[in-house]
């Protein structure tokens, strides 16, 4: 068995716009469970959209850019759903840059299907079942290397270095159209990633900061509270607020965490007004990932009257709901919000 026998089949991403769910979330209103779940989700994400003052922030957790969403999320902002990304770095550098870059992801299998002993000797990594191409990988983290070289060396909000590979990319180093990072670029969208070392921006830039450090050279740094500090700049100039999130961790956390910080700089803001999770994390284990929306309003981050959890695996609902309120058209009376605005100079 070689690489090449099993990195054939490329995950192919769905396209919401080439077809329309709104007969099947129009039934799902009519059903339970998560169904019914689903349906709501969808008229909460109609109002969110409708309301031009408001703004939506996407978080995005979890392998679902890798799995088939990743054209989903460049849609929605494209046309005007979404107004801030808060990430995961894998989600970002590992799975979007990736494929910027001209890479694919594969169709694989399961555990134990193929030994993950053998995965490695073949140089592929396995996400649940699917495979990238370990060489092609740290390709991505060499990006990431090379623009740090080209940077001026000074700390960096994850915003700003996301905003700088948006601008190399829309700049002739993209061989895919569509990026995430390059249409966030092009329609004002900031990208935040507060976990950044956590992928392979933080291979790439911790050997530019030690290659840098070898010859006595100043090098860039990232800072994570410059971030905490921009996306909270957003919330107190947003006059309200709407949450999509897919999965949770850091960018669920760290999205509803800025009414708190608000308040904390002296500024009282609104609880974010809609709120959406769709997870599969279990509550028992008092986890943030797995923390109901109600129980972040015990916290003052989330307002109860507009939210919903979906308790599905992301790729099963997350077309469906983004097909029908593309379909539906809510954001073609939206404008542009343009936050990357506020952070020129």
């Amino acid at each position: 068995m070689e690489k090449k026998d099993l990195l054939k089949e490329t995950v192919q991403h769905i396209d919401i716009k080439k077809y329309n769910s709104t007969e099947i979330i129009d039934a799902m209103r009519h059903m339970s469970f998560t169904s019914r779940d689903t349906a709501r989700a969808t008229d909460i994400l109609m109002k969110m959209c409708a309301e031009k003052d408001c703004t939506n922030i996407l978080t995005i957790a979890g392998s679902t850019s890798a799995a088939g969403c990743m054209q989903v999320y460049v849609d929605m902002v494209r046309n005007k759903m979404v107004d801030v990304v808060v990430s995961t770095g894998a989600s970002i550098i590992d799975m979007d840059l990736f494929e910027a870059l001209g890479f694919k992801h594969y169709i694989g299998t399961k555990e134990n299907v193929i030994p993950d002993t053998k995965l490695r000797e073949l140089y592929i990594d396995r996400i649940y079942d699917t495979f990238i191409d370990e060489e092609e990988l740290q390709a991505c983290d060499n990006a990431t290397f090379e623009l740090a070289n080209m940077l001026e060396p000074r700390p960096y909000s994850s915003r700003e270095f996301i905003y700088e590979l948006g601008k190399w990319l829309h700049n002739g180093r993209s061989v895919k159209k569509d990026s995430l990072i390059q249409t966030c670029y092009e329609c004002g969208v900031p990208i935040f990633v507060p976990a950044f070392s956590d992928c392979s921006a933080g291979f790439g830039i911790g050997k530019h900061q030690w290659m840098r450090a070898k010859e006595g050279k100043p090098y860039l740094s990232i800072d994570s509270v410059c971030d905490f500090i921009e996306l909270t700049k957003i919330k107190m100039a947003a006059p309200e607020t709407g949450l999509f999130m897919v999965g949770g961790g850091t960018p669920k956390n760290f999205a509803q965490d800025t009414v708190v910080c608000a308040e904390i700089l002296g500024n009282e803001v609104p609880m974010h007004k809609y709120a959406i999770q769709i997870t599969v994390a279990d509550v028992r284990d008092g986890a943030c990932s797995s923390s109901t929306l109600l129980e972040a309003g015990s916290w003052g981050k989330v307002s109860e009257e507009l939210q919903q959890m979906v308790y599905a695996e992301g790729t099963t609902v997350i077309p469906l709901i983004a097909s029908y309120v593309y379909h539906n058209g809510p954001w073609r009376e939206r404008e542009y919000k343009n936050w990357q605005k506020i952070f020129e100079k």
